[in-house]
């Protein structure tokens, strides 16, 4: 039987690679400083010395959105790790073993995910205070439970099975048990979470930045760069689509990327 295509898998895989590309690129090179004010070239409309045309303080911005992207795509990738990893070690463990500790863990994790994440996420910044670091450890440590409850649902499907069974039999360890026989087989579902969060995580970042307790000037964020773009939709409304438009392309090739890897797994 032919293998039916998965148009999302690869129209998602191939928008979010051209978007981690030039991520990637404004690492190492931009055509413009992302800092450096030009008075004479402020407001200047999209052409070819400007691609999106320039900011307010005359910088441009397609340099800067490839910062901001930069920025937004390291913190993103930096919560993912901290929520997936940490949501892992605790969902394997309450999944695996049950019992009080998986009561006491699912309970805490039901209460965090009780109340929306931008909104904790909001507070807690607004205690510890902003910057990069404290915007990834408290995005990172609010993300956790979603992991974990994916992760402790999938483990404890998978250690009644009879592989799993057999393995105890033949006297193989848990922590080689969880790891080498569960774990993998979590993959499916886990993937398209991790893709899922990424996409929270870039929002997340958007929304504290747009509201100011985010990514703090002088360093490009999409978020703080979209507000300052509402002063502006009259006289110089590329600014605003300029970089809504960065932000819906990224979210949009990892979400069709989500929806493609569902669909594999679906049909495995």
């Amino acid at each position: 039987m032919k293998q039916k295509r998965n148009p999302f898998f690869y129209i998602g895989g191939a928008i979010s690679g051209l978007m981690v590309a030039l991520i990637l690129l404004g690492f190492v090179w931009t055509p413009y400083s992302t800092t450096a004010m030009d008075a004479s070239a402020k407001c200047q409309r999209p052409g070819l010395a400007h691609l999106l045309g320039t900011d307010q303080f005359g910088r441009d911005i397609f340099s800067r959105i490839l910062e901001g992207a930069g920025t937004s795509f390291l913190i993103a990738v930096c919560v993912v790790v901290i929520g997936c990893v940490f949501g892992i070690l605790i969902g394997s463990l309450c999944g695996y073993y049950g019992g009080i500790p998986d009561l006491i863990l699912t309970r805490i994790c039901d209460s965090i995910t009780a109340f929306p994440a931008i909104l904790l996420a909001l507070v807690i910044i607004s205690v510890v205070g902003g910057g990069t670091y404290n915007i990834i450890l408290a995005l990172g440590v609010l993300f956790i439970p979603s992991f974990a409850r994916i992760v402790r649902g999938e483990f404890a499907r998978c250690r009644n099975l009879n592989y799993i069974k057999s393995a105890k039999l033949m006297g193989v360890g848990d922590f080689r048990i969880m790891f080498r026989h569960i774990l993998p087989n979590t993959l499916p579902v886990l993937l398209p979470a991790v893709t899922i969060g990424f996409n929270n995580a870039v929002l997340s970042e958007a929304s504290m930045s747009f509201l100011g307790i985010g990514i703090q000037p002088p360093q490009a964020s999409l978020g703080s760069m979209l507000s300052e773009s509402q002063t502006y939709l009259n006289s110089a409304p590329w600014y605003a689509l300029s970089v809504g438009g960065a932000i819906v392309v990224l979210i949009l090739g990892f979400s069709l990327l989500s929806e493609g890897l569902q669909q594999t797994s679906r049909r495995q």
